[in-house]
């Protein structure tokens, strides 16, 4: 005989938590599905694999990590690029890194003792107008301020 049991499935569902979908009955105890009518009968039939609950089934990532590292890969070679130099990386993240280098560099040359305090802070200044270019200029004008403190 032929038995509806989406109510059992729904009271398996509610009991373990999962979907309606996620339950299977076992056609041979369909019988036994049928007889029980509480929570703990039911997870008297789950106990004894009566009753079984199905794995999730999730969306894979694999295709989807190759399409994004493909994605990466593409467009980095000179002549694929589009756009123009400060479209890609900004002149204010430009102007941030090569501040923040040069300020470095200024640090490390007074906890040295090569600069005196004043000399420092007037370099500073220039780092921070942006009149130094890079760090060959700055150890240049270090040494020009070394030279003129010591004649």
């Amino acid at each position: 005989m032929v038995v509806n049991l989406k109510a059992k499935k729904r009271l398996v569902s509610r009991v373990t938590g999962v979907g309606v979908h996620r339950v299977r009955l076992d056609a041979d105890h369909l019988d036994d599905v049928a007889d029980a009518i509480t929570r703990s009968n039911i997870r008297s039939l789950i106990t004894a694999k009566k009753i079984t609950i199905k794995p999730i089934v999730g969306t894979s990532r694999g295709r989807s990590f190759f399409k994004k590292t493909q994605k990466n890969k593409r467009g980095t070679t000179q002549g694929s690029k589009q756009g123009r130099k400060g479209a890609r990386v900004g002149k204010k993240d430009i102007y941030v890194a090569k501040v923040r280098a040069l300020r470095r560099l200024l640090k490390i040359a007074k906890d040295r003792k090569e600069i005196t305090n004043p000399e420092f802070w007037m370099l500073y200044k220039r780092v921070g107008g942006n009149t130094v270019r890079n760090k060959a200029h700055l150890r240049l004008l270090m040494a020009e301020t070394i030279e003129k403190r010591k004649s």
